[in-house]
């Protein structure tokens, strides 16, 4: 499930030493278009949000190279960056001697408004919500040791892979097979409904359609207080001591993290917890490496380096506009291609994740050349001054 600083996900641009870290908007913009590698098939899919809840993913050639690659590796991609601005902030705070978390009490509950609006107005599976009610307690722990720091995150880690182990046993167990089918009610709602039904149904759901971040609080803490490390290791810079740190999770992220998630996706369904929750992260690990070593080596960036910083640039902004995008040409309350090409192979949904991604990087640098920060933004920074 998808389905995603203390907003989505946008890390701040600076150290705490006022230099710029043109690597963290590179890997923003990377992991915000990357999420939606994972949630296209959701909205294109046989009913939707629901669906994808009830019966899981198709498991197609496509649809499993893009799993293998993008399901659950730019979620957690997303919030490793999010620790990494929590650590950011953190560390202006205390250079500035201002109280902590003090005012970041507010972005959270702020972020936390941003995420249920995002919710019930225009995609069930949100990251903002979880990431909100992490941030309040991660930015607690920040004021404490290094050392409770470190227990805390390993603890978080080990109950995180507990608890995935026994659900995945229990899938296992279970035999469920391919998942229960989805009722024809609910594909008619997401092909033919109205946009006050869609709304009622995810707030008559809600519940279910919330269990994603309840499901992986301590994998969040855990990812948060990773970001916070390898921020404070140094491994975002554009000296000696980043680019070390970036080949050894280059190595071992992709070495060990890309044939565990093809194991776990190519073993079907009933791992499909394990992949999305358990092996992913190590990939994230390896992609951070990856991208990092592809900056290193431009020398006067082009097109689509420009694109990927500016979507990191606008990151929050971006992140709603694409699923909104993708909700009107994929319902029934705009073009409604899920229906009317549901049958005719993946490739369309490929050819609709390219054309989000494109519209995003181009239309978040032609803003960038006007505005100084994405719409949501700005209009973040403004209420949170009044």
């Amino acid at each position: 499930m998808t389905h995603t600083d203390a907003r989505v996900p946008q890390t701040p641009q600076a150290t705490p030493a006022g230099r710029r870290l043109p690597l963290l908007d590179v890997l923003r913009g990377a992991a915000i278009l990357g999420t939606l590698m994972t949630n296209v098939w959701i909205f294109t899919g046989p009913g939707a949000e629901w669906g994808a809840q009830q019966s899981g993913m198709s498991t197609g050639a496509v649809e499993g190279t893009f799993g293998v690659l993008a399901n659950g590796k730019f979620l957690s991609l997303l919030t490793i960056l999010f620790g990494v601005g929590l650590a950011i902030q953190y560390a202006s705070a205390e250079r500035r001697g201002q109280p902590w978390p003090g005012r970041y009490r507010w972005r959270a509950l702020f972020l936390f408004g941003e995420g249920t609006v995002h919710f019930v107005l225009v995609f069930a599976w949100d990251v903002l919500m979880g990431y909100a009610v992490t941030a309040l307690l991660v930015a607690r722990l920040l004021t404490r040791s290094e050392r409770a720091q470190r227990r805390v995150m390993w603890w978080a880690a080990g109950i995180h892979l507990t608890v995935i182990g026994l659900l995945t046993a229990a899938l296992t167990l279970a035999d469920s097979g391919d998942g229960a089918a989805v009722s024809g009610e609910v594909v008619d709602l997401y092909a033919h409904g109205s946009y006050l039904d869609q709304i009622a149904f995810r707030l008559e759901n809600a519940i279910v359609l919330r269990m994603e971040p309840v499901l992986t609080f301590f994998l969040l803490v855990f990812l948060f207080l990773l970001g916070v490390r390898l921020f404070r290791a140094g491994a975002f810079g554009a000296d000696e001591t980043g680019r070390r740190l970036r080949s050894r999770l280059l190595v071992w992220g992709i070495g060990l993290g890309l044939p565990l998630n093809v194991a776990a996706t190519l073993a079907g369904p009933d791992l499909f917890l394990l992949a999305r929750y358990g092996t992913a992260p190590l990939l994230a690990l390896g992609y951070i490496g990856l991208i990092g070593a592809v900056v290193d080596r431009v020398r006067r960036p082009g097109p689509l380096m420009t694109g990927l910083t500016s979507v990191g640039r606008t990151a929050l902004s971006g992140y709603v506009l694409q699923n909104l995008l993708c909700a009107l040409v994929s319902y029934g309350i705009g073009l409604g291609l899920a229906e009317r090409l549901g049958d005719s192979g993946p490739w369309w949904v490929v050819g609709l994740w390219a054309g989000v991604c494109a519209v995003l990087m181009v239309g978040s640098t032609l803003w960038l050349r006007r505005f100084s920060a994405g719409p949501l933004e700005t209009v973040q920074k403004w209420a949170l001054r009044h």
